[in-house]
């Protein structure tokens, strides 16, 4: 069996639901470094946290965000992008007053984001399901459900 990775668990569901994401700043200007950058990542491991949201990778650049993370299935994309921006960019206003000269109108992140699924090819899938049915307890269940 190829599905030897340990999952995550809730309450009614067992997942492996990972998401690539890039954003950036508004303007792209090149300011995710020097002080803000360490405080920028502690502020997106605390709003990944507070949403159960693991991080598996991410990087910041000077103009933009990396982030590979491992999701609920109950979180959409735009929803988990959403909340994390969103309360970054309160924070970062709050930590940096500075920044609002720069950023007017409280807007500190650019409005789009660029969202990737990262998982097992379709290969795979079509294998493991494939094996499935060969397996002489699937053939039970399929007269069961006929």
């Amino acid at each position: 069996m190829f599905f030897v990775k340990k999952y995550r668990r809730s309450a009614h569901a067992v997942y492996e639901v990972k998401y690539h994401f890039v954003w950036c700043p508004k303007y792209r200007f090149r300011i995710l470094d020097g002080e803000i950058k360490p405080w920028l990542q502690k502020a997106i491991s605390e709003a990944c946290e507070a949403l159960d949201v693991l991080i598996v990778e991410g990087h910041l650049d000077c103009d933009h965000v990396h982030l590979c993370v491992s999701a609920p299935p109950k979180l959409s994309p735009a929803v988990i992008v959403q909340k994390i921006k969103g309360q970054t960019a309160e924070r970062i206003f709050r930590e940096f007053p500075q920044l609002k000269k720069r950023y007017w109108g409280q807007h500190f992140w650019a409005r789009g984001y660029f969202v990737s699924t990262v998982g097992i090819d379709e290969a795979t899938i079509k294998k493991y399901i494939k094996e499935q049915s060969d397996d002489d307890t699937s053939d039970k269940q399929m007269r069961f459900w006929k």
